[in-house]
């Protein structure tokens, strides 16, 4: 897989330095990628887009999922996370997470970070959605991701490793061969480097975080964007299952008006016993799942949605009276603080809560070593598609499965740094052509794409409303085009514009998957395809970028799937000119590279 020649419009790097790894992204992911490798020996850069400990990791509440109580096993973990995964789930992935998870999350503790404790000094486990035992540790109540954050960053601090805070990545350099060879970044602001630079490396990491900000509600921090999934498509790597796109059943409703990262509701506050209800105090979730409220996240978002169209209302009711005012203030007390921050009390009154976009369950597609379809390119946590979530990720499996898989990524960079190769090669990046490839969006198209997003492709999706917001964004993409070839002139090169510019790229991916997934599975809801079709759709939507070639298509009966075909149908009208869409058996999950032996495949459940 070679670059696909695509870049964004930047001026030329003005400083660079060297490492044996550059990891882009300071969540759990991606710290703990670089601790791994710097503890392996590697000159270990880590790049983040805001300050060090300002990740996507910090905003998670709930807590980290393992197999850590009396008489839960591995086993019941990896059925539950099946389950969720509505058949997509690669199971081979999943069993390397659970196995693997609990003493990753020991190695975690021993880093440093503190989780809240039982009277015997045990590790105070709670249930969530989706989960049929407590295995969920957690940390000051519903702080975890705080904690974990805490842990890592002093952690690498006390390393003194080497990093670069508010830098936005840009794109992945290569060398003559195609392989990774460091990345360009803008660093904004004054400090050691300032301006557009490159970190010189053999291995990229990419631990970007999520896409969350496509959508006009989400609980994602602004600076999620999906850089790191659009940069991975502009390098030439595959993306899968970008269309399952979770959001979560309860987040604050602030309004019908309400913009930007939205305060998160716990799923761990319901798996302690609070009650979903409408407005007239129903309990509307019993009898529509074994678990009620404790359903995976995409049938409670499903069953909040539908009510709220019953009703007509604009959210439903979490009501937690019972806990009292003790129970609130010391097992959610960020939860509260949020609530009354906005007038709401939950001591004395329901929560009104409304889906919003949360995860992103698809991404840059990657082996069991986290390895993508790019020779050095690497991705782990939420910018990558392990196959672990399928198309639905369950509660808290997210936090594990960046500290797993970037365990994961350092052994096989460690591993590579053994070969004599690894030090003989100094990364030589192809020369970028001078003029932009790709056109840049204005700041303002940030909201324009996120209100198609919303509208088109939100919770409920149908084939028109796809379609719609297929064809109005590709109308932003056209003008920016048009402009650039008539008068050479794109958007002023610029955070702003290079983030508007990404988030075209991920959102038209999306768009295109879910015009071509006709069914309903997991978190992606068709309602003119509301049933679940597993004779042609128990596969894996694939795209990458081939500005030379257009989507192919072809039919092929599904008894008789190849490792990988192309899509089926007439992907040609719901992709735009530059995708090439195709699916895959979900018994071939993990990609192949050229320089690796084809991983183990996992059977078809």
């Amino acid at each position: 897989m070679t670059s696909t020649g695509i870049r964004l419009h930047a001026p030329a790097p003005g400083w660079s330095i060297s490492a044996d790894v550059v990891v882009v992204g300071s969540g759990v992911a991606g710290l703990t990628a670089a601790l791994r490798c710097e503890a392996a020996g590697l000159r270990t850069v880590v790049v983040t887009k805001a300050r060090l400990d300002d990740g996507s990791t910090r905003w998670a509440q709930g807590g980290i999922a393992a197999a850590l109580g009396e008489g839960d096993t591995p086993e019941q973990h990896l059925d539950d996370t099946l389950v969720a995964g509505a058949g997509l789930c690669d199971e081979e992935a999943v069993r390397l997470l659970v196995t693997e998870g609990p003493g990753a999350v020991r190695r975690l503790i021993s880093t440093g970070a503190h989780f809240d404790t039982d009277d015997e000094g045990g590790i105070q486990l709670t249930r969530e959605g989706g989960h049929h035992r407590r295995r969920i540790a957690h940390a000051g109540g519903d702080a975890t991701g705080a904690e974990i954050s805490r842990a890592l960053v002093e952690a690498v601090r006390a390393r003194g490793m080497r990093t670069i805070e508010n830098a936005l990545v840009l794109d992945l350099l290569t060398d003559a061969e195609g392989r990774a060879a460091g990345v360009s970044l803008h660093v904004m602001g004054e400090g050691q480097h300032d301006g557009v630079g490159a970190v010189h490396a053999p291995a990229v990491v990419l631990a970007t975080g999520g896409m969350g900000q496509v959508f006009s509600a989400t609980t994602n921090p602004s600076v999620s964007t999906g850089d790191g999934v659009a940069l991975a498509l502009r390098a030439g790597a595959e993306v899968s299952d970008l269309e399952f796109v979770q959001f979560h059943p309860t987040v604050l409703f602030l309004g019908p008006d309400a913009e930007g990262q939205q305060p998160l509701v716990s799923e761990a506050v319901r798996g302690e016993g609070a009650h979903l209800v409408d407005a007239g105090g129903v309990r509307f979730m019993v009898g529509q799942h074994e678990l009620a409220e404790l359903a995976p996240r995409d049938i409670v978002a499903k069953g909040i949605t539908r009510r709220m169209q019953e009703q007509g209302a604009e959210h439903m009711f979490l009501d937690a009276r019972h806990f009292g005012a003790e129970m609130w203030e010391h097992r959610f007390p960020t939860i509260l603080a949020a609530c009354r921050a906005h007038g709401i009390d939950p001591v004395t009154e329901p929560v009104p809560v409304a889906p919003a976009a949360h995860y992103a369950s698809g991404g840059v597609r990657t082996d069991s070593h986290g390895r993508t379809t790019v020779p050095g390119l690497y991705a782990c946590g939420e910018v990558a598609c392990t196959g672990v979530h399928g198309a639905n990720r369950l509660a808290s499996n997210s936090l594990l499965e960046g500290l797993v898989y970037a365990e994961r990524i350092a052994a096989d960079i460690a591993a590579a740094r053994a070969d004599d190769a690894f030090h003989a090669r100094v990364p030589a990046p192809v020369a970028q052509p001078e003029k932009p490839a790709h056109p840049l969006l204005a700041p303002e198209a940030r909201f324009a794409i996120q209100r198609i997003m919303t509208e088109g492709a939100g919770v409920l999706r149908s084939a028109g409303s796809l379609a719609k917001a297929a064809d109005r964004l590709q109308q932003l993409h056209t003008d920016a085009r048009d402009a650039l070839v008539e008068n050479g002139k794109t958007a002023e090169p610029g955070v702003d514009t290079w983030e508007a510019t990404n988030l075209l790229c991920v959102a038209q991916v999306l768009v295109a998957a879910a015009r071509l997934r006709e069914e309903t599975r997991g978190c992606h809801w068709r309602e003119d395809r509301p049933e679940r079709e597993d004779t042609h759709w128990r596969r894996h939507i694939v795209v990458r970028l081939n500005p030379d070639l257009p989507p192919v298509s072809r039919d092929h009966p599904s008894t008789e799937a190849p490792p990988v075909l192309h899509a089926w149908g007439h992907p040609h009208r719901a992709a735009p000119a530059d995708l090439v869409l195709y699916t895959t058996d979900t018994a071939d999950f993990p990609p192949t590279r050229p320089e690796a032996p084809a991983p183990q495949r996992s059977q078809e459940q």
